[in-house]
Order: structure tokens, then C-alpha cells, then sequence
């Protein structure tokens, strides 16, 4: 769960083609559907905190937890740039989301851009899963997305090159993927290439994630330990139903009003 260190001071950069406007939509019309009356919410992975600015925005109280210090510097430098009334709705603490207690439950969880397939062993993935339990409220909904067995296996990762710039920075980034079938694992590792435009310097950063991708039935299964029921699963963004080329998928769970 360390993997994002020097990783973070570029991340937004490398993903600020990102459609966080419309996801952060798509997560607002969730709630909206399955939770109305939903008032705050707990972000497990938010980032730099993209995500939370926007749906404080639609008028929630958003608490995000991530583990690392670096994208959480980026996400309360961001708040600074905000109106009073906006930083009100938002706070951020360093966490690790397999063990992090707050003694608060929320209206939803949400853990976003495959979060949960960091977690790469079934002892992380039922350390997640009891802290949503931990904090959602009796009738709370939790929303997240996961990379998608099928389409993994059908759709094999594949080298990419990604490269992006502002005005002092340019970046390439390499992304070549190794599979291990039987564990369900994905290694993605990264090389990426800074160049400084005043001064030529290039730095040469070097980092792995590790990646599970996830099939229905195992998470129905997790859930089910948890008391917590299905509402629906679908491709992320378009709510298609899933198949063989569907790399990230959408799940809905509610907690159920008798725990």
C-alpha cells in the first residue's frame, strides 16, 4: 500500500485527463438513487482528494482516508484554494484502510479508482471489507470499482506509454504489466521519466503495483461475510452489463437495517 511515494508528486499531472467531473457525477446519481437522504461520506483511497472537492460540492461532508502522507499534503493544499463554506464539508487523515477506525459511520463508503483491487490477499480484502462495515450506517450503501477477472483474462494487460507535460515538467510514462494467473495478480510496473524544461535534468522514478482483479462471485461472497447485500453491478461509468471486455465494474452493496 506504499507504492504511491514519489509516484504522488506527479499524479495528478498523469491523470489529469480523467474524467473526475463525470465520475464524481455518476457517484452522486448513485447515491441520489439508493440513498436520497445520504449527508456525509467516507472515502477509502481518495487520492489528492479530486473526488471528495466535487461532491462537497453537491452539498455532502466528505472524511478521506489514504495511506499515503504525500497525496494527502497534495489533497490539504488543494483546500486552501477553496471557499470556507466547501473546506467545511472536507477533512483528510492518513489511514490504511485495511485497519484505520474513526468511531464515526457514514452514509455511504466509497473506494474509487480500483482501490479495492490493491488489496491483493484475501486477509486485505476481509481487512477492507470489515472497516466498511465498521463505519457504514444500518441502510448505507457503499459504491466501489475493481479491475474485472473476465476481462483481464479475456483482454490481457499490455505495455503502455503515457506521456503528458505542464509548464515545467515533462513526463513519460512506461507501464509494463506481468501476469500471475493463479493468484489473481496483475504486477503493473512503472518507469517514469521526468524532465525539468529550464534546466534538461531527467529523473528516472521506478515503482510496481501490484493489482488483483476480482470476479462476482467472490465479491458477493466477501460482502455476504459482511451482512452487506447487492443492489447491482455494471460497467463503471456507462451502466452496461458487464462482459468480456469490461475492465472496470461498478458495485452497489447496502448494509442491511438489522446490525
Amino acid at each position: 500500500m506504499s507504492v504511491f511515494g514519489n509516484y504522488a508528486r506527479y499524479y495528478d499531472l498523469l491523470y489529469r485527463d480523467k474524467d473526475y467531473v463525470g465520475e464524481a457525477q455518476f457517484i452522486h446519481q448513485l447515491i441520489q438513487t439508493h440513498a436520497p437522504n445520504a449527508q456525509n461520506i467516507l472515502e477509502l483511497g481518495c487520492g489528492t482528494g479530486n473526488h471528495a472537492v466535487l461532491l462537497a460540492k453537491e452539498g455532502y461532508k466528505i472524511h478521506g482516508v489514504d495511506f499515503s502522507q504525500e497525496m494527502l499534503d497534495k489533497a490539504e493544499s488543494r483546500l486552501s484554494q477553496l471557499p470556507p463554506d466547501l473546506t467545511s464539508r472536507l477533512n483528510f487523515s492518513q489511514g490504511d484502510i485495511r485497519q484505520v477506525r474513526l468511531n464515526q459511520t457514514f452514509d455511504v463508503v466509497i473506494s474509487l479508482f480500483h482501490v479495492i483491487s490493491y488489496q491483493t490477499t484475501n486477509e486485505d480484502l476481509l481487512a477492507a471489507f470489515a472497516t466498511v462495515k465498521e463505519h457504514l450506517k444500518p441502510g448505507g450503501i457503499f459504491i466501489f470499482d475493481v479491475w474485472y477477472g473476465p476481462a483481464v483474462l479475456t483482454e490481457r494487460p499490455t505495455v503502455r506509454v503515457k506521456r503528458l507535460e505542464d509548464e515545467e515538467i515533462l513526463v513519460t510514462r512506461i507501464a509494463e504489466p506481468v501476469m500471475h494467473p493463479n493468484e489473481n495478480l496483475v504486477d503493473v510496473n512503472y518507469q517514469v521519466f521526468i524532465k525539468n524544461k529550464a534546466s534538461g535534468v531527467v529523473e528516472d522514478l521506478q515503482e510496481t503495483h501490484q493489482m488483483r482483479y476480482l470476479f462476482k462471485p467472490e465479491i458477493e461472497f466477501l460482502c455476504d461475510t459482511f451482512q452487506l447485500l447487492p443492489i447491482e453491478s455494471y460497467e463503471w461509468m456507462t451502466k452496461q452489463k458487464a462482459s468480456l471486455e469490461t475492465w472496470s465494474v461498478c458495485f452497489v452493496f447496502h448494509k442491511t437495517f438489522d446490525q
